[in-house]
């Protein structure tokens, strides 16, 4: 499969419709709708490092559903944008929005194809969050995007799954860490099937094919400083929002997994902050 043929992008479109109805149900929307100050576990662990975005223009790449645009909006920004290629999660963030009486401009579209479809528009941040980068073939397009997106001054804000977890093998029964798929970019990624998410769920995805991609942390950071950034700040975390490897992670009071046993041997997620020049 050519990675940039468009192939993909219609299998990754089925999967992610399909988990839809399965997030609706298991990302705690009713706490959203009964609490104005709730936000999302990834964007309140996130808040140390975003500092103030009060007033500020931002765009959410591949929001999904929708809870953590949602919860940039709570921050005070000044207008959030949110953009992903599945109209069933642009519907689900969009009747979130209105229940939580948010205005939150939703766009669909490939992330490829995001300096068209905001058609002209520009943003003081853009945000990216977890599990996000894994369904692109070429990170240093996806910088391209980025940065034609921010304004100059603008500030990139991505925290994602580290790349030596992506590399590790499925959890386990002797709870053993055994690097197993490439830990760089490769044109033709990897092919999975599972009909589980990763929230609990009533019956299987019914479009359980799906193509990812790893980018080593080399990688992603020459993409961005190649597509004119400058790296401001980049940290690795020892923990990651879901649990990667079944008994071999415990989780934390603030909805963080890491592992149970020594859990300095593995880093699980990192921050990468840059600016446009």
């Amino acid at each position: 499969m050519d990675p940039l043929s468009g192939d993909y992008l219609a299998v990754n479109l089925a999967n992610w419709n399909s988990r839809v109805p399965h997030h609706v149900l298991g990302y705690q929307l009713d706490s959203f709708r009964s609490d104005p100050s709730y936000l999302s576990d990834v964007v309140r662990f996130d808040l140390p490092r975003l500092g103030d975005i009060s007033g500020l223009g931002v765009v959410h790449l591949q929001c999904h559903i929708g809870t953590d645009t949602l919860s940039l909006a709570r921050l005070g920004a000044g207008s959030v944008s949110g953009l992903d290629f599945s109209q069933p999660a642009l519907d689900a963030a969009a009747a979130l929005a209105a229940d939580c009486g948010s205005q939150i401009q939703l766009v669909c579209s490939n992330v490829y194809e995001a300096v068209d479809a905001f058609e002209g528009q520009h943003f003081d941040l853009v945000f990216t969050g977890i599990g996000a980068l894994c369904w692109l073939p070429d990170v240093a397009r996806w910088a391209k995007v980025v940065a034609s997106l921010l304004r100059p001054g603008g500030r990139l804000f991505i925290r994602e799954g580290h790349p030596m977890l992506w590399s590790l093998s499925d959890p386990r029964d002797d709870e053993l860490l055994v690097v197993k798929y490439p830990y760089f970019e490769r044109p033709e990624g990897m092919a999975f099937s599972d009909d589980e998410t990763y929230v609990e769920q009533h019956g299987p995805v019914t479009s359980p094919d799906m193509r990812i991609w790893n980018h080593g942390i080399g990688e992603i950071i020459s993409a961005v400083t190649g597509a004119g950034m400058v790296v401001t700040a980049f940290e690795e975390h020892r923990s990651v929002p879901w649990n990667a490897l079944g008994t071999a992670m415990i989780e934390l009071p603030n909805g963080e997994f890491q592992l149970r046993d020594e859990p300095d041997r593995l880093a699980a997620s990192y921050t990468l902050q840059a600016r446009r020049g």
